[in-house]
């Protein structure tokens, strides 16, 4: 039984950051209906800038992972203004693969400015101790990392249901042509959108630094695939799809690992995105409207 509990305590702490990469996503869909193959490489951005600050500037983890969500924020807005905006009203296809080039780009720029080794995040930044409570270890970085994730997840709620901005991008997602006849601007909404959803991935990449203490320029494939399953999961399009989808994606790997075979925490993962789209394709909290993609 304890070591049940041990592995729901690591399920959880991952599962946090899972949840913050998916909400990205679903922020990102539920507004203009694109699945933004790039977002898990906004996360490596994040992670990067939140390297730097620590390792150039020596500042503590906090201001480190403000400066990458200020970073992507921006980064996210250039995105979707240059890439995703003029393909607006084409096919989703076409968004879909303007999506994948997006990512591409930034794995591959990383690599060229960065190189493709792995950059290991300073051990002064954030140094590892572990507390025990009732026969369970529990490591300080779980306790960054949750405890942070659930601050931003309520910090992410608060905006979306009590602010004017909030109320624009819920009014965005219902209905666009109402919106604009309400006098909502739907470009800056939608950029909005982004910026948060960048800033988020740009957290959950410093809490990915600070869990593996390593970063590289692919680190966001993995991840970015993850989060979108517990996105569907949930059901895409849903915040608190979003959530719950990624904590059961975190409690399922940890899971597999713990009680099974490491190697198969990946085919388990993407195993579930198969069973949730043929067995209920809308999610755990998405209704089935019969819409085709």
């Amino acid at each position: 039984m304890l070591e049940f509990t041990q592995q729901i305590v690591n399920g959880l702490s991952l599962g946090a950051i899972y949840a913050l990469i998916a909400l990205g996503y679903t922020m990102v869909y539920g507004i203009i209906k694109l699945i933004n193959f790039a977002h898990g490489d906004i996360m490596m951005v994040g992670a990067f800038v939140g390297y730097f600050s620590l390792t150039l500037f020596g500042t503590n983890i906090f201001v480190a992972m403000i400066a990458a969500m200020l970073t992507c924020a921006v980064f996210g807005v250039l995105i979707e203004k240059i890439a995703y905006r003029p393909l607006r009203n084409s096919t989703r296809i076409a968004a879909l693969i303007t999506a994948i080039g997006v990512s591409l780009f930034l794995e591959y720029i990383a690599i060229f400015l960065l190189g493709p080794s792995q950059k290991v995040f300073p051990a002064s930044a954030f140094p590892i101790k572990a507390y025990t409570v009732g026969g369970l270890s529990i490591l300080n970085k779980d306790v960054f990392v949750f405890v942070s994730a659930v601050v931003l997840m309520l910090v992410l709620q608060y905006i979306i249901k009590y602010t004017k901005t909030g109320k624009a991008m819920r009014a965005v997602s219902l209905d666009r042509d109402a919106a604009v006849l309400m006098g909502i601007s739907v470009d800056k909404t939608i950029s909005i959108t982004f910026a948060i959803g960048s800033a988020l991935a740009a957290a959950a990449g410093v809490m990915v630094g600070v869990y593996y203490n390593t970063v590289n320029p692919l680190m966001g494939i993995i991840p970015g695939l993850k989060a979108f399953v517990a996105a569907v999961l949930g059901g895409i399009g849903i915040i608190p799809g979003a959530m719950v989808g990624g904590f059961v994606m975190g409690l399922l790997e940890t899971m597999v690992s713990g009680y099974g075979n490491s190697l198969y925490r990946d085919a388990v993962a993407f195993g579930v995105l198969i069973l949730i789209l043929l067995i209920k394709p809308s999610g755990i909290f998405g209704e089935d409207t019969g819409e085709k993609v």
